[in-house]
């Protein structure tokens, strides 16, 4: 990765505006728990990244140790027993191995980046795993209102990277960022929860940015697919009538050259009757073209005549239908509260008779 000088090395904050502030718990990040526990407890935090001292150090490490940005290493988490609240559900249950991304990105935090530095990572040139933990670093540690600021120009980056652990997801740069922004859940780690105010701008704010890269793309493909059908549509109907007509001028053609030779042989024979024949019957077979043609005309006429019909029989059906049932139901209604008159009537009828006859027992014990 290069050497570096201690000049350019901006580890150390030398004026306020350079000082990153940390929104949450200072000490855990805003980590899960489990996550960090397994951090801490992890051979690779506590013996190899324990004796990175800087800032390029920590950068080289990621360069060449990071190849996902899951919290766990692929296979290390087994899920698949637990039940209920502990299914691997936000990170409940038995941890697994920890991904070396989460622990250069908490020892990133034990380094309290500057504001140089971060945007460093954010611009970093040489890995793009570089750019996505330095993107989780600001969403885990920056104040919510200070999102939108940071994160706002890259909503469009189309650099590709891929996320999860063993491979397999790859997404835009661009997209990533979006889904920090608007989601909490990161394969089973947190994010800290942004409140809904703050939230609320920041998606009114991505709207003016349109659909996601990956929407686009697909956006655009289905785009070109459809004008391609629509080509070949239009190819294949250019073909059709090109072939019709090339077939009717071979006809015209061919009637025509008939029509000549019969005069022709009429000239020959003295005019015969046969060429009278001839020009009669092309006169019946035009009649019988029109013919065909007023009858097809007719018979789609009485096709959309049946079906206005049928549709009309169709809506009276549906309407008397619906009559039935809201009479049903009006007399299902009337029903009803016959029923509850009668009972009540009873109920009454059976109270009546009760005051009756306490009121009777109680002259009997008075006599």
């Amino acid at each position: 990765m290069g050497d570096y000088d201690d000049e350019d090395d901006p580890t150390i904050a030398t004026n306020k505006y350079n000082v990153l502030p940390v929104w949450g718990n200072e000490k855990s990040m805003n980590l899960n728990s489990l996550i960090l526990s397994n951090i801490q407890g992890s051979p690779y935090f506590k013996v190899k990244l324990f004796g990175l001292k800087t800032y390029h150090e920590v950068i080289d490490e990621i360069y060449y140790q990071v190849s996902h940005v899951e919290p766990w290493e692929a296979g290390s988490r087994k899920v698949g027993g637990q039940t209920g609240m502990c299914g691997g559900v936000r990170g409940v249950g038995a941890g697994g191995i920890v991904s070396s991304a989460f622990c250069l990105l908490y020892k990133l935090f034990t380094l309290k980046l500057t504001r140089k530095q971060l945007t460093g990572m954010l611009d970093h040139c040489d890995s793009p795993y570089i750019r996505c933990l330095g993107f989780m670093y600001a969403r885990y540690t920056l104040p919510p209102a200070d999102l939108w600021d940071w994160f706002k120009d890259y909503l469009a980056d189309e650099e590709e990277v891929d996320v999860k652990a063993g491979g397999g997801l790859v997404m835009y740069m661009g997209d990533v960022v979006r889904d920090f922004l608007l989601k909490l859940d990161w394969f089973g780690a947190l994010f800290p929860r942004i409140p809904v105010p703050i939230q609320k701008i920041i998606v009114a704010n991505m709207k003016e940015y349109g659909p996601s890269i990956k929407e686009q793309y697909q956006e655009e493909a289905l785009k070109a697919e459809q004008d391609k059908v629509q080509a070949e549509r239009e190819e294949r109907e250019a073909r059709v009538k090109q072939r019709y007509e090339t077939d009717r001028t071979r006809k015209d053609q061919r009637r025509d050259d008939h029509r000549e030779s019969d005069r022709d042989s009429r000239g020959r024979h003295g005019g015969s009757s046969r060429g009278k024949d001839y020009d009669s019957r092309d006169r019946d077979r035009d009649r019988y073209r029109e013919s065909r043609t007023s009858d097809r005309s007719h018979r789609d006429k009485d096709r959309r005549r049946k079906d206005d019909d049928f549709s009309k029989e169709l809506k009276k059906a549906k309407d008397r239908v619906k009559d039935e049932r809201r009479n049903d139901k009006k007399r299902s209604r009337s029903r009803e509260r016959k029923k509850r008159s009668r009972s009540r009537e009873r109920r009454r009828s059976r109270s009546r008779e009760r005051s009756k006859e306490k009121s009777h027992r109680s002259r009997r014990s008075r006599s």
